[in-house]
């Protein structure tokens, strides 16, 4: 696991001896040179050196061996193949939980301070980011600024490729600038390749702004570690089309992801058992979720659901306190306020 530069104030409630503090200053002014035609921004010597890796040495850019006969495959092969390969996806990330589970206490404590969930990444790497923040309101019930996803080249980006955005780190600045970064957030980081220009900028002024930093990256000894308060590293190795890092690498990402949301959300009282008893009810599909949910964690039939539903104006957490304390939609409010809208300590109370 690896922890630098930490924020002492995000990480107060992070486990304790996993924490060596610094800071670090995003190079700026005069070691920035004069952007290039097209907006993009010249590296200076140091930036180069370290973002002009050769790329051959990365374990998502090497053969892979098993699959050196692709196109002579039949589909069935070349599918079993695919399968076989991202069997080990999973495995790679189950060794990084404990790097993982640094990065959830990081981000509760942003969030729990008022801050936001920023991701932020290019290509892939971010199209995954803002796919796992799209989707946090709808099944969490947050605010859609609570967790928010950064894309090199803008929301363009997401269909079309942006030439050139990942190369240029002071996008990132913009981009973080944009949304008006505090101290109070936690960037999350993505680069399959682990050496994304885009996403090693903005952590940088993320940390020199007091923001915390975690990133994420499918090769050992990325780059993107050594700029990052808690660095998450999954190598996921050769892909099956080589350099295709869509593929194991983009996989890897997305479970990552899952992991981080879903575990802080679960710490913040967003779930009840394991169901999602803080999402919104935008359809008629939801709907009649929330209604079996409430049922599910009340342990009573769907009408008397329906019914506290209606009594709670559809908010599911009041209708299960409701249910289970006994007591009023009023009262069941008061108590989830009063509790910091956890139901079991609303129950209990």
């Amino acid at each position: 696991m690896t922890l630098a530069h930490s924020n002492p104030k995000l990480f107060a409630s992070a486990r304790p001896g996993w924490l060596r503090c610094g800071f670090s200053l995003l190079i700026e002014g005069a070691s920035a040179q004069q952007d290039a035609p097209g907006g993009i921004r010249r590296l200076n010597t140091s930036e180069r050196n370290e973002h002009r890796m050769d790329l051959s040495t990365l374990g998502t850019e090497t053969r892979n061996d098993k699959t050196s006969d692709l196109d002579r495959m039949s589909p069935t092969e070349l599918l079993l193949a695919m399968n076989d390969e991202d069997r080990s996806v999973a495995d790679a990330v189950r060794r990084a939980v404990p790097d993982i589970a640094a990065a959830v206490d990081v981000i509760v404590a942003s969030l729990r301070q008022g801050g936001r969930l920023i991701y932020l990444g290019a290509g892939t790497s971010g199209r995954i980011g803002m796919l796992d923040a799209v989707e946090i309101p709808p099944t969490f019930g947050t605010t859609p600024d609570r967790v928010i996803g950064l894309l090199a080249g803008g929301a363009r980006a997401f269909g079309v490729a942006v030439e050139g955005a990942e190369d240029d780190p002071t996008r990132a600045v913009a981009d973080l600038d944009a949304v008006d970064l505090t101290a109070r957030d936690t960037v999350v980081g993505l680069a399959a390749s682990g050496r994304t220009p885009y996403v090693v900028g903005g952590l940088d002024h993320a940390r020199a702004r007091g923001a915390a930093t975690v990133s994420v990256a499918c090769n050992t000894d990325a780059v993107i570690s050594r700029h990052a308060d808690v660095a998450i590293e999954v190598p996921t190795g050769p892909e099956v089309l080589t350099g295709s890092t869509r593929l194991k690498a983009g996989t890897a990402e997305k479970l990552v992801c899952n992991m981080l949301s879903t575990a802080t959300m679960a710490r913040l009282g967003k779930v009840y058992g394991n169901l999602m008893v803080d999402m919104n009810a935008t359809n008629e599909k939801l709907v009649d979720r929330a209604r079996r949910i409430v049922a599910e964690a009340a342990d009573t039939d769907l009408d008397t659901a329906a019914r506290a539903l209606a009594a709670a104006h559809g908010h599911a957490k009041t209708a299960i306190v409701l249910l289970l304390a006994h007591c009023t939609a009023e009262e069941a409010a008061a108590r989830l306020r009063a509790a910091d809208d956890d139901v079991r300590a609303a129950v209990a109370a």
